[in-house]
């Protein structure tokens, strides 16, 4: 595994972090086969595990803690997310409705204390709306929860499609690290955010790096999830035959003894903008495949190329929050 400085940080971590939401969120999630994902995650080197409240309402942050107080003398990167309170997703209303003060400093205690610790080493904004930005109780929030010792650093998670919404927040100063989707079909993160972070030593997390498991390559037009699982909503049949179709259009491109996955991961960590890239992994098979992507390398420069011209821009939808 390689590691890589989150931003102005200084957290050093793994090229390849965990990510929790499949643990609570979706169909097929088993505790045991989560924790025995996680530890193995952590012998092979992964430090950066992301999860959030609204994972299971706090079950994802108790697996986590759990999976700290089983590694006591590793330095392991707690991430987790505050809520909005509105519970819009992506953000709507204003800053008030989704996040005042008092509601982010009673989940921040929440948080820390299902994780089990003093401190949390990144506390993010779960939605997040630029015009929110001049409010002074975004910039109240952040300095009490940073004064009061209950984070390191703050974060925001970027609305899904909307990489630009964000840009205003990160020259407050206020920003730490921001968490986006970035993969081979959304490349837009490129255009303005990660020059952003590039100027402003902000570090970058690439989440959905397989497009919500569409880039795993095992999706069909017949594939169905479950009523209670989110998949079957962003799936639904007009973005399922669609991703569907573009995946196929990869495979060539594929290089001889190369997964699909193993392509997805080593796109996103051939960007050096790129400080993480979070992977939902419940079974010990993804977590060898993926950790291993970190000890391949970046992609060859000819075939990233060629990966430019599968980039997908869509908007958001009400199915994609």
């Amino acid at each position: 595994m390689k590691y890589r400085k989150l931003g102005r940080t200084n957290f050093e971590v793994s090229e390849v972090g965990h990510g929790l939401w499949g643990m609570s969120g979706w169909s097929g999630s088993d505790d045991r086969r989560s924790l025995e994902s996680l530890q193995l995650g952590v012998d092979l080197g992964c430090n950066f595990l992301d999860s959030a409240w609204a994972y299971g309402d706090g079950k994802s942050d108790g697996l986590l803690g759990e999976t700290l107080r089983r590694n006591p003398g590793k330095r392991l990167y707690a991430a987790s997310k505050v809520p909005p309170k509105n519970r819009r997703w992506p953000a709507e209303g204003t800053l008030r409705e989704a996040f005042p003060a008092d509601h982010v400093l009673q989940y921040a205690e929440m948080i820390r204390k299902q994780i089990g610790t003093d401190t949390i080493d990144l506390l993010q904004y779960h939605v997040w709306d630029d015009s929110w930005t001049d409010d002074p109780d975004f910039r109240n929030a952040v300095e009490t929860l940073k004064s009061k010792n209950l984070i390191r650093s703050f974060g925001l998670s970027l609305n899904r499609w909307e990489p630009w919404n964000g840009l205003k927040a990160l020259r407050t100063g206020l920003v730490d690290a921001v968490q986006v989707i970035y993969n081979i079909f959304d490349q837009a993160p490129e255009d303005e955010l990660f020059p952003a972070c590039r100027e402003l030593n902000v570090g970058v997390i690439a989440r959905v790096p397989l497009d919500e498991g569409g880039l795993g390559g095992r999706l069909t037009l017949e594939t169905r999830f479950p009523d209670n699982d989110w998949r079957s909503r962003y799936f639904n049949p007009e973005n399922l035959r669609a991703t569907v179709e573009r995946v196929e259009r990869l495979k060539p491109l594929l290089p001889e003894g190369m997964t699909l996955p193993e392509l997805a991961l080593r796109f996103i960590l051939s960007n050096p903008d790129v400080s993480t890239t979070i992977v939902g992994m419940r079974d010990a098979a993804h977590v060898r495949q993926n950790v291993a992507c970190s000890d391949a390398g970046p992609l060859p420069s000819d075939l990233l190329r060629e990966l430019k011209n599968h980039r997908w821009d869509r908007k958001p939808q009400r199915w994609s929050a």
